[in-house]
């Protein structure tokens, strides 16, 4: 058995992993990165983020040539779907970001090691991992294996009629009915896509509005564009039992209305995720995860083993990969003793949808709940002329800020790309920036971020275009 030392080994190579591996080597730290997968870029490069927005993209254009482009007088009569081109350009694009990956592990001079790790204690001050038949050795370990869909009791996945998030990426052909379990982003985006592509989808949701955590408002226009859309959504039902049956799998679901049921070919269950601990060896170490399968860390991100580190999905926080990123960096820096810290306060949120939900910052919920005085500013795209001139002019931003220093507590925007638009927001929140810096800061006409700016201003009855 083979042994190596290095300064830092970091298991897991999604983006808080590698973007750690990155900065801790340009840290001047010598750094393994080890991977289970065959390429580097963990879920949301592999099975999540980026294949699930190839797909957005394609399924939208499709959309567009088929209900939208003879408004504007291009008419594309027989339009045809391709689906396996659709696929193969996905996998494409999947390529070319692992091996972008691959190149700056190589660039920054990283040892990528395939194979699944596995915690072994210590040997004298040094951490011990093992690789298959190499024994790692150094003085710190970074846990970002990420997480897993939560697969339900009573729905186990198969990979042919009950599927998650990674299989509904893949599908060979579109479902001609489509029942998704869980109305938050997972569900409604990839909802989304094949609704776009001809199935008919019907969306269920637990709790009494789709993507519980935000705005309310934000969440019944999103709800009344998709059942513009086409797509089925009923809130508290709860999908109590499938049956498969020769003409397809039987749902039973139950609301405060009574029991219906409905016939599918397919269901999606997206319902959460799990951080992914199994086979880690943290008993080795002396580490036992919360029941979400969490680890708590200290400010440097130290778990209670010293020297074993977690970032990501591994420890509390939305499971997010920008979160996770942050962190890496962050992570990376304090090892080098640095006072890097993440603005736990800034980190947006999008659900890529049509429309495009995103944001940052605090609710009115939460401010509420903390007796927080705020106030509100409001502005709708349907007065911005950009968004006219485009066509997509469903929606608004919204604005909430302090009555008394006007500094900005939250931006929520529903609309077209407001996964674009929340960093001009995200910017102004993690400076503290008020409605006033907003006001004065001249945006470029016509524009969608001049939506922003009239929000702010709105806060304070200033708005010009409202």
């Amino acid at each position: 058995m083979s042994e190596r030392n290095f300064d830092l080994i970091v298991i897991g190579a999604g983006p808080g992993g590698y973007v750690a591996a990155i900065r801790a080597a340009q840290l001047g730290f010598s750094v393994a990165l080890v991977e289970k997968r065959e390429t580097l870029g963990g879920v949301c490069l592999n099975e999540g983020c980026i294949p699930s927005k190839a797909l957005l993209e394609s399924s939208e254009q499709y959309a567009k040539v088929n209900n939208e482009l003879a408004d504007h007088g291009i008419e594309v009569p027989n339009a045809t779907l391709n689906l396996n081109k659709m696929m193969a350009r996905k996998e494409g694009v999947i390529n070319k970001l692992t091996g972008g990956i691959s190149g700056l592990m190589k660039k920054n001079k990283i040892s990528v090691i395939s194979g699944t790790a596995t915690l072994s204690g210590k040997d004298g001050d040094l951490q011990q991992v093992t690789v298959g038949e190499q024994t790692l050795h150094a003085n710190s370990v970074l846990l970002a294996t990420g997480s897993e869909a939560i697969e339900l009791p009573h729905l186990p996945f198969d990979g042919e009629t009950v599927i998650n998030a990674r299989e509904a990426l893949s599908l060979q052909e579109v479902p001609q009915r489509l029942l998704v379990v869980g109305g938050g982003v997972i569900g409604l985006e990839l909802g989304s896509v094949w609704s776009r592509l001809g199935a008919e989808v019907t969306v269920v949701e637990m709790l009494d509005q789709l993507i519980p955590l935000s705005d309310p408002q934000l969440a019944q226009m999103l709800q009344r564009s998709l059942k513009k859309q086409g797509l089925n959504i009923h809130l508290k039902t709860k999908l109590e039992k499938i049956e498969k049956k020769e003409e397809g799998v039987l749902a039973t679901l139950t609301a405060e209305k009574g029991e219906q049921q409905l016939t599918v070919d397919k269901v999606l269950v997206a319902t959460g995720r799990r951080a992914q601990t199994e086979g880690l060896g943290l008993a080795a170490v002396g580490l036992q995860p919360n029941q979400q399968g969490q680890l708590k860390v200290d400010e440097n991100y130290q778990t209670a083993a010293s020297g074993i580190y977690a970032i990501g999905d591994l420890i509390p926080g939305p499971m997010l990969a920008h979160k996770a990123s942050e962190e890496g960096v962050v992570f990376a820096e304090r090892l080098a003793g640095q006072k890097s810290k993440v603005n736990y306060d800034a980190i947006p949120s999008v659900t890529y949808t049509w429309p495009e939900v995103a944001s940052v910052g605090r609710s009115e919920e939460g401010l509420k709940r903390d007796s927080i005085e705020f106030k509100t500013g409001k502005f709708f795209f349907a007065a911005s002329g950009r968004a006219l001139a485009s066509g997509f002019s469903d929606g608004f931003v919204k604005v909430l800020a302090s009555p008394e220093t006007g500094r900005i507590l939250g931006i929520h925007i529903i609309g077209p790309h407001a996964s674009e638009l929340i960093a001009e927001a995200t910017t102004v929140i993690s400076f503290g920036g008020s409605v006033h810096d907003l006001a004065v800061t001249c945006h470029a006409h016509p524009t969608l971020a001049e939506a922003i700016k009239e929000a702010a201003l709105a806060v304070n009855g200033e708005a010009i275009h409202a």
